[in-house]
């Protein structure tokens, strides 16, 4: 038995009557359900006739079969009775083992179950001193073959929808190219709200080595990163903390509280509900003003219940948990005709579209999301002189930040360094967001083409958050852990999310054509294949009902 890195996942040679029980359906499904090489049956089960003969290299996760192939060594071969006089095409004095059967469940391929099971045969041909290995590659993988050094001869084999091409390889070559791929690191797109893809500027600019945050160089870098977020937000000031971008709202709270007047909170998500906690731990006095999630919040109707003893609001612009873009510039000009205060969660928004915080009293921002740059750097946006206060603890106190020139305590010069070097794809920031609206556009449409839920329409929706509801019966968080294997990572993992089974495809951070190529060709989030993936197994847990809730109303 051989664990592999994952340790999820088990390698070893099948021997009970479990396992050879699930290689029979596994290889109905690939080869008469996938692959029409066989003719149905009413069983769901796949017997090879060489079966007694075979040994099977499989992949195990919690006792479940993941993938499989089957080896043998004694004539005739499978090959045998497909060409005639095999032996003129292969090379002389070779001790031959024939390869079949190679199956990966879906949602599991181009993962490390391939890498497992390539890993493992090389492993186990050097008990059996093997040194030619020969199969019927299907077509519809030569590229593969290729990289794993095997040799096409002879003509196709096969039948129309299943057709294979003989090939054969010097096992000492396959050894040298399979550990290539092997130790090859994928690609990983990340479609998250964070982590988010980083270009390679912002990953250099955070590997150089760090210098002291008391220093010259620091405090110019810090300047310019601070320059590049007024610019694009409109505000005349901002601090930067080492934290999330709760660490933000956190700070907001805090000088909302040396207000000692009552507010309103809206909230239409999980992160308009974070900021009644946030107001709650720091005793502030509010009332709420609630929506059902995914739904706009009418200026009108807010205009109606605002109350003159109201003297601040506090929104989130973005409410990332379900893909809402509130109206921040009618809600600041409604502020400025009342006279109230406008706080703001801008934690994703800012860098995602276009938004003006010249006019907010408070707002809270965060490096690790559609700026493009590493988590860890929170931001405070204002346009007012602010004071320190020893009713603050001292590191939620904005004002003690101006007191010791913006930087009182440690900070990361390569988190603010990378930060930076985001800030400069924003220098034509109308074009970068024309960008994002395009992809965002070509998504939705690809999408509603296939019959895919979106929780928010494109009229009130982020250019950057895709909630999707996922019906019963697909659990959304074995879907995302699927898609995880093939490099693809989208939003299921919160709380928040898994409770209403929703998904999330989140377009932030880099995100290229190359990349968005990858979610509609790899992923193909089109509703025949999430079909497919339920009826392959691939989606179905005992807690999918559970988990699929409506949202709150």
């Amino acid at each position: 038995m051989k664990p592999v890195p994952d340790s999820s996942y088990v390698f070893k040679v099948a021997e009970t009557d479990s396992e050879f029980d699930q290689i029979f359906r596994l290889n109905y499904l690939t080869f008469v359900e996938e692959i029409p090489q066989h003719e149905p049956n009413s069983s769901g089960r796949l017997i090879d006739k060489f079966h007694p003969e075979n040994n099977y290299l499989i992949c195990l996760k919690k006792g479940v079969l993941q993938g499989m192939m089957a080896l043998r060594d004694q004539r005739p071969f499978s090959l045998d009775g497909k060409l005639e006089n095999l032996d003129q095409y292969l090379p002389k004095n070779r001790k031959i083992v024939e390869i079949r059967l190679l199956a990966v469940v879906p949602g599991g391929r181009s993962g490390q179950i391939l890498k497992g099971l390539l890993a493992f045969l090389t492993e186990f041909n050097r008990s059996k001193h093997w040194n030619l290995a020969v199969i019927s590659g299907t077509t519809r993988q030569e590229k593969l073959y290729h990289h794993m050094g095997y040799v096409p001869f002879g003509p196709l084999v096969g039948k129309e929808g299943a057709y294979y091409q003989p090939m054969y390889v010097e096992l000492e070559a396959f050894e040298s190219s399979t550990r290539k791929i092997i130790n090859h690191q994928p690609t990983i797109y990340h479609f998250l709200p964070g982590p988010v893809n980083l270009s390679r500027a912002v990953r250099e600019a955070f590997t150089q080595a760090p210098i002291s945050h008391r220093s010259i160089e620091f405090r110019d870098i810090l300047e310019t990163c601070e320059s590049r977020l007024c610019a694009l937000t409109g505000a005349r000031q901002t601090v930067i903390a080492l934290g999330s971008g709760s660490l933000g709202n956190d700070m907001v709270a805090a000088q909302l509280s040396l207000l000692h007047q009552k507010g309103v909170i809206l909230t239409n998500g999980e992160f308009g509900e974070r900021l009644i906690d946030h107001a709650s731990r720091f005793g502030l006095k509010f009332d709420v003003i609630k929506k059902p999630w995914g739904e706009p919040i009418s200026l009108d109707e807010l205009a109606a219940r605002l109350e003159p003893s109201h003297q601040w609001l506090w929104m989130v612009a973005c409410e990332t948990s379900t893909g809402m873009k509130n109206d921040l510039a009618g809600i600041c000009a409604l502020g400025q005709r009342s006279g109230i205060k406008i706080c703001v969660d801008a934690v994703s928004a800012i860098g995602a579209y276009p938004l003006s915080l010249d006019s907010i009293y408070l707002a809270s921002g965060s490096s690790g999301k559609a700026l493009g740059a590493y988590p860890g750097l929170a931001m405070v946006f204002h346009n007012h002189e602010i004071k320190s206060s020893r009713e603050l603890p001292r590191y939620l106190d904005l004002g003690y930040y101006y007191e010791q020139e913006k930087i009182p305590f440690t900070q990361s010069s390569n988190l603010i360094a990378a930060l930076s070097t985001a800030l400069l794809s924003f220098k034509n920031a109308g074009e970068r967001f024309q960008h994002s609206f395009a992809l965002a556009a070509r998504l939705r449409e690809i999408l509603k083409n296939n019959g895919i839920p979106i929780l928010v329409d494109a009229d009130s929706a982020s250019p950057a958050v895709f909630t999707i509801p996922l019906p019963p019966g697909i659990n959304g968080l074995e879907m995302t852990t699927a898609l995880k294997e093939l490099g693809i990572h989208l939003a299921g993992e919160s709380v928040y999310l898994r409770t209403r089974n929703w998904i999330q495809i989140c377009l932030m951070g880099e995100v290229s054509a190359d990349s968005f190529n990858s979610i509609i060709q790899n992923m193909s989030i089109t509703k025949p294949s999430l079909l497919k993936l339920k009826s392959e197994g691939c989606l179905n847990g005992p807690e999918q009902d559970r988990n699929h809730e409506k949202p709150p109303s």
